[in-house]
């Protein structure tokens, strides 16, 4: 991805130049889309920069220190590029982002100008604005523990320490009705309690939906399978037929994290924390407050 920086320098000091952008979109799932503002595709380090988008950028704001570096890219809405229903179903969500100022006459003349990640999308006049988020923006998100009840590390991450990948925990399953996309009837996975996958997880694992999950809201054992509702729903062309995997929920209580996962050594809440009710508490006749244990 390195370029003759020193001769781009060079170019931009003659007066008289010929440069361009380019942007390299890497969704999640691996797809790579090349773009560029150039009049002619552009190709550099096996990627091709496609012409035919009409991909722009606003100027970028870059700063020293710590500040956040931002920008916009807009283009049009394509079946060869970014179409609605890959934007809709959220597969650029949080996509790697890189742009280059390029000289398109000696493609080796390039210098990376940004880096960072999609943030927020929207779709009008069957055009795209994408926010574009720099690196630092990571310094922007809250760090350290928060004190509270209930357990704030996401099932089966590295604060938890859980394995989901035993037996027991996650399960497969076939859509056989669905509407709108967050009510799904599924075939299979019927050994389960009513609830076991509730707050937990649906993948889509095969069609044209692969690699799409969303939150469950509702899980409840049928005849012969589940009814499962989402929170979002999944827009990317679930279909009846597709393979769905199902992983078991949490609702982040200590209870739940001992008898359900007996993982309670990694518990990341507090559960004796004093609520309101305590500090609300006043003397009683026939019920004195000694100070002793609530519990």
């Amino acid at each position: 991805m390195s370029g003759d920086k020193q001769g781009l320098q060079t170019h931009l000091q003659s007066g008289l130049t010929t440069t361009c952008r380019c942007w390299l979109i890497r969704r999640p799932d691996g797809q790579e889309y090349g773009f560029t503002d150039h009049d002619m595709e552009l190709s550099f380090d096996g990627m091709t920069f496609k012409a035919s988008t009409g991909l722009t950028a606003s100027a970028i704001e870059q700063a020293t220190g710590l500040s956040i570096d931002n920008s916009e890219a807009m283009g049009a809405l394509s079946d060869a590029a970014v179409t609605e229903e890959d934007i809709e179903s959220g597969r650029f969500d949080g996509a790697e982002v890189r742009a280059w100022l390029v000289n398109w006459a000696a493609l080796e003349q390039r210098v990376l100008q940004f880096r960072g990640s999609i943030g927020e999308m929207r779709r009008a006049g069957g055009a795209f604005h994408a926010e574009l988020r720099g690196l630092t923006d990571l310094l922007n998100q809250p760090m350290g523990r928060i004190y509270q009840k209930p357990c704030t590390a996401v099932l089966g991450d590295s604060a938890c320490k859980f394995n989901l990948n035993i037996s027991g925990f996650q399960a497969e399953a076939e859509v056989v009705s669905l509407i709108a996309g967050n009510a799904l009837q599924l075939k299979g996975a019927s050994g389960w309690d009513t609830g076991w996958f509730k707050r937990g997880r649906l993948d889509v694992v095969s069609g044209q939906a692969a690699g799409l999950w969303d939150s469950i809201k509702q899980d409840e054992q049928i005849s012969g399978g589940r009814s499962v509702s989402l929170w979002s729903g999944i827009t990317g062309g679930l279909a009846v037929g597709d393979r769905v995997r199902l992983t078991a929920g949490c609702d982040k209580s200590m209870s739940v994290c001992r008898l359900n996962f007996n993982n309670v050594l990694n518990f990341q809440g507090f559960p004796d924390l004093p609520g309101e009710d305590w500090m609300m508490a006043v003397p009683k006749q026939g019920n004195p407050n000694t100070g002793g244990s609530r519990r």
